[in-house]
């Protein structure tokens, strides 16, 4: 039979035999680390995007006397701290007037950002907040 097939398993064990222990020098056993406190971080609280009913209520919460939002859209840019809203107000069903909305201090709920110069241009009492 073939005996070159043997001995061709021996040399090529051989071969590997250093090879393998000189892999297993380089290896030394990790070091015992006490397991490190993981610090739990706090939860973000993020707001939900203003949908009209949201604007309708910031307005009329703000501007005292003004004509009731008939109409809004507010969009968020990605990462932005307030939110550009366009609005109609009464029967008018185009959204002709700009608005922004900012989060309120203790993060409660969203508010008109400029309510005073919002309110005083449609004729309007700003309620103070």
């Amino acid at each position: 039979m073939r005996k070159h097939s043997k001995d061709h398993h021996v040399k090529n064990f051989a071969l590997l035999l250093p090879l393998a222990l000189l892999a297993a020098c380089g290896e030394e056993p990790a070091a015992q680390t006490a397991p490190e406190q993981v610090a739990t971080p706090e939860p973000v609280t993020t707001l939900p995007a203003p949908d009209e009913e949201t604007f309708k209520t910031a307005f009329a919460d703000s501007c005292e006397g003004a004509e009731p939002v008939n109409v809004a859209m507010c969009k968020r840019s990605m990462g932005a701290a307030t939110v550009s809203c366009e609005y109609g107000l009464g029967e008018d069903e185009y959204m002709r007037h700009k608005a922004t909305l900012a989060a309120k201090e203790d993060k409660s709920g969203w508010e008109l950002a400029d309510a005073a110069t919002i309110c005083a241009e449609h004729g309007a009492h700003h309620k103070a907040s």
